[in-house]
């Protein structure tokens, strides 16, 4: 456990069981969190998967979407891994990454409605994710829900 460890866990009492693999630190993952870590998941390997091949494959036909899409595949791993990992560092990181990524759904997603020619293919944010059910924009609201409402369990 490292010393940030030890202060983001000395607010919550004692600063015990916050270690990954502790009862406390798993947390995140049960109940509802659960859902959000496999979405997360899910949302992580189609974004790497989609950005991956667009970027080898076709990067000079729409190099901001491409981009833009690995961007959000970066954030979707993180947030995966900060879940799974547990902890109030964990959770503090987590909550501060669905939050940029809600701004950045907002801001790809009005972007690509108001100015659609400067994005000649879809990224996983355009539309605030239309092309994915609309999940790129309601995943991370659900995310800062249950990291919020996890702090008080």
């Amino acid at each position: 456990m490292t010393a940030t460890d030890h202060e983001a866990g000395s607010g919550t009492g004692s600063g015990a069981g916050t270690e990954p693999g502790s009862p406390r630190a798993g947390r995140l993952v049960k109940g509802p969190g659960l859902l959000v870590v496999w979405l997360y998941g899910v949302m992580s390997v189609g974004a790497v998967s989609r950005s991956a091949f667009q970027i080898a494959t076709e990067f000079d036909r729409a190099p901001l979407a491409y981009s833009l899409s690995a961007v959000a595949a970066v954030v979707y791993a993180f947030i995966t891994y900060t879940l799974v990992r547990g902890g109030e560092t964990a959770r503090r990181a987590a909550l501060v990454c669905c939050a940029a990524e809600l701004a950045g759904v907002l801001v790809v997603g009005t972007w690509t409605l108001l100015e659609p020619s400067a994005f000649p293919d879809t990224t996983v944010w355009s539309q605030y994710g239309y092309g994915y059910v609309f999940i790129p924009v309601l995943l991370p609201l659900t995310g800062i829900w249950w990291l919020r409402r996890s702090r008080t369990a």
